[in-house]
């Protein structure tokens, strides 16, 4: 049964850290800057791949920090996402975020995670977040290749249109989603 809790966190206002320089660094610094390309990210490691300077040197809110994990490189970090090769390092920083209650994620370690990085579909400015609860990211990743496909890019048009007459309606709480749950009755 996956018992996970979607949410969606606003990676603008979080001081996020990134262990690892390597491909899986990369690939988790991608996303975080796909969702927010103004975050603030540190990204610590002792060597650090060429494509990630590069990003770097497009985003100034993203610190390199090029030197081995060490605990006090949690200070005030809110995330922390893991992706080295050392296994024993992925397990450090895990043991030292717990202890201070930082939330972490060690890639392809699904038992040291408190959460997962999820497959996003976006269209405009909706999102839809795909979880295996771990088990497969790519078949995450198939399937949000098949819903880009299938969703039609004229859903901002829709949206939009929906706010307009949301900010519109008159009425207490009730009233409105009545109102915007008719409205929708056609998405069945």
């Amino acid at each position: 049964m996956n018992t996970l809790f979607p949410i969606f966190v606003k990676i603008g206002q979080l001081q996020t850290l990134v262990v690892g320089g390597g491909y899986v660094g990369l690939e988790k610094l991608t996303a975080l800057l796909n969702a927010n390309p103004d975050a603030p990210i540190t990204l610590v490691a002792p060597e650090i791949r060429t494509e990630i300077r590069e990003l770097a040197a497009q985003h100034i809110t993203i610190t390199l920090i090029q030197d081995s994990y060490r605990p006090e490189q949690l200070d005030g970090r809110d995330l922390v996402i893991v992706g080295t090769n050392d296994k024993a390092v992925n397990r450090q920083v895990q043991a030292d975020c717990k202890a201070r209650k930082i939330l972490v994620n060690v890639a392809d370690t699904p038992d040291l995670c408190d959460f997962y990085l999820s497959s996003v579909v976006r269209k405009g400015d909706l999102k839809i977040a795909i979880s295996t609860n771990g088990k497969s990211p790519t078949f995450a990743k198939r399937f949000r290749e098949v819903l880009e496909d299938i969703l039609p890019d004229s859903l901002q048009e829709t949206l939009d249109n929906l706010t307009a007459i949301r900010n519109q309606l008159k009425g207490d709480f009730v009233q409105k989603m009545e109102k915007l749950n008719e409205i929708t009755k056609v998405l069945k």
